[in-house]
């Protein structure tokens, strides 16, 4: 498969290659030398003819090129490499050539072989999965104490720590991770239908030849074959999809953050990384950009491959071809953005002092539902939460510590002097306290993502 060079940018050299040409009409000479070699076990054709056909069944005597080429007027890449391992099979051994492909048809080649492509993919991807999940992990457990503001609506909350918003990144990935094992199980099955998926043409002996073709193959045995039976098959295309989402959630949090603003976060740089062709100073989240462009992406493909499983009747007309077509992108995508990531975590910046500026600097509004809660045992929740947000007001507009206004009230209003608690009152307004309760959890919770 050629690679766009915008393509090469957003994904990885490991990832193209694993669904590159040759291997892919590698994958699929080994489905028909395992045929070849199964119907031989049942007594359906010589031993002596698929020990040819296996020797034939080598992608280097072939040309892919030449192969894709024919395939836009046979309509099917099968249909050209049958035709021609049955030509070379026959230089070999007439008398074998005669039992090349037999019972199979093209999608039985087509979709097995993009099935052992889709397992070597899958592999890429949990190595790489598995690598961010335990760096985002040491990250967390390092800063699981670290107070830093909680946006919502992209304003600033209140204090959390920075370990408990990457439990908020770590879980999903861990999720993901288990969805696609469980779904790898029953989607990375042999397809083995021949014409009508009857497999008829192999009589009696059809269901033995699916086990023994299945264990040469290291595929799933499926009840039946699947040629327009997506669903399986479009779970773990869509769980991909999910994957990709949760990484570009990730990138956006991580490219808000190392916001020159904000600056809590960053990037590693240097080496030409992160750099501009015009402002010598910019240090630019490259990663996160990957990682998004991705994401931007994923749905587009999710819903097109969602399109393709409609198909007619026996044998889909075209909606088959666009899922081919658009499987392989999916992945390259999608791995990336987790390559992408690891770039990014393996030489993370984090500012700690820069994350208790930021909390600093909004003069202790972040601690105001805190702050009403210490007042809400002398007057009630409603009174104090009706105080904190006149007084908050008053320490936008004066640029007045929210901390001092609710002090001078406390000793101004009879409802609240003598009956406040102030060293409470002060202790709410420190942000390790107010990070307490998030600590303890993220602690808990870490345990338990890296016990999974």
């Amino acid at each position: 498969m050629t690679t766009l060079l915008f393509d090469q940018f957003l994904s990885t050299d490991a990832m193209a290659e694993a669904f590159d040409g040759p291997r892919l009409i590698q994958a699929m000479l080994d489905f028909e030398a395992a045929l070849a070699k199964a119907e031989a076990d049942e007594g359906l054709i010589p031993p002596s003819a698929a020990e040819v056909i296996a020797r034939a069944c080598d992608v280097s005597l072939y040309d892919p090129n030449e192969l894709a080429r024919a395939s836009r007027s046979a309509g099917s890449l099968a249909i050209p490499l049958v035709k021609a391992l049955t030509a070379r099979t026959a230089e070999l051994d007439a008398e074998a050539a005669r039992h090349v492909h037999k019972g199979g048809t093209s999608q039985d080649v087509i979709d097995t072989g993009n099935a052992l492509l889709t397992k070597q993919a899958l592999n890429l991807i949990d190595a790489s999965l598995t690598s961010l999940i335990d760096r985002l992990l040491g990250i967390a457990e390092q800063h699981a104490d670290t107070p830093i503001l909680a946006r919502t609506l992209m304003q600033p909350a209140t204090v959390t720590t920075l370990g408990f918003k990457m439990l908020g990144w770590i879980a999903p990935l861990q999720r993901s991770r288990a969805a696609l094992t469980e779904l790898a199980d029953l989607a990375l099955a042999l397809q083995l239908g021949g014409a009508v998926g009857t497999l008829s043409a192999l009589g009696d002996k059809g269901p033995a030849v699916s086990r023994r073709m299945a264990q040469e193959l290291g595929l799933a045995l499926p009840d039946g074959c699947w040629h327009t039976q997506r669903d399986t098959w479009m779970r773990l295309g869509a769980e991909v999809g999910i994957l990709t989402g949760t990484l570009g959630k990730i990138a956006t949090d991580l490219s808000l953050m190392a916001q020159g603003e904000i600056g809590e976060l960053a990037e590693p740089s240097g080496a030409g990384r992160g750099g501009s062709s015009a402002m010598p100073h910019k240090r630019n989240p490259v990663s996160s950009m990957v990682a998004l462009a991705a994401f931007y992406r994923a749905p587009g493909r999710v819903a097109t491959m969602l399109s393709t499983m409609a198909q007619e009747h026996e044998r889909g007309l075209g909606n088959w071809q666009a899922e081919l077509a658009e499987w392989p992108h999916l992945f390259m995508g999608a791995h990336g953005a987790l390559q992408a990531l690891n770039d990014a975590f393996q030489g993370l910046i984090v500012d700690p002092a820069r994350m208790r500026a930021n909390i600093d600097s909004l003069l202790g509004l972040v601690f105001a539902e805190a702050a009403g809660a210490v007042l809400a045992k002398a007057i009630g929740r409603a009174a104090a939460h009706h105080e904190l947000e006149s007084l908050s007001r008053e320490a936008a507009a004066s640029g007045t510590h929210l901390l001092t206004l609710t002090l001078a009230r406390v000793q101004a209003s009879d409802a609240l002097r003598g009956q406040v608690d102030e060293a409470a009152l002060r202790l709410a307004f420190e942000p390790s306290e107010a990070a307490r309760h998030a600590t303890h959890v993220t602690r808990e919770r870490l345990q338990r993502l890296r016990a999974a």
